[in-house]
């Protein structure tokens, strides 16, 4: 498991002042990976509008295996903070499901 290359882009004035940082890091990079993780799970494990509290292990366990940043990989599992919404078709929240 690899959490991406952390590019770190720093400008400084004579004086040695940082006047402009860029930083790329992981969490960034594996994004679009993390968010399609949580939809394909979404879509395998949620039927109609009802969301059990045990989705939240498995969104966990999506989201941990792309590793996104020191604190979230070490929380102890079943213990990292999870807030779910399920909506509509039209945007109204049906289920509201929190951990943490």
């Amino acid at each position: 498991m690899q959490r991406g290359t952390l590019f770190h882009h720093y400008q400084v004035n004579a004086d040695g002042l940082i006047q402009k940082v860029n930083l790329l890091i992981a969490t960034g990079q594996n994004n679009l990976a993390m968010n399609r993780t949580v939809l394909q799970i979404a879509r395998h494990y949620i039927k109609g509008s009802h969301v059990s509290e045990g989705i939240l292990n498995r969104l966990e366990a999506g989201i941990r295996a792309f590793d996104p940043c020191l604190s979230c990989s070490t929380h102890a599992a079943g213990q990292m903070p999870l807030h779910l919404q399920l909506l509509s078709a039209n945007g109204q929240v049906l289920q509201e499901v929190r951990r943490g």
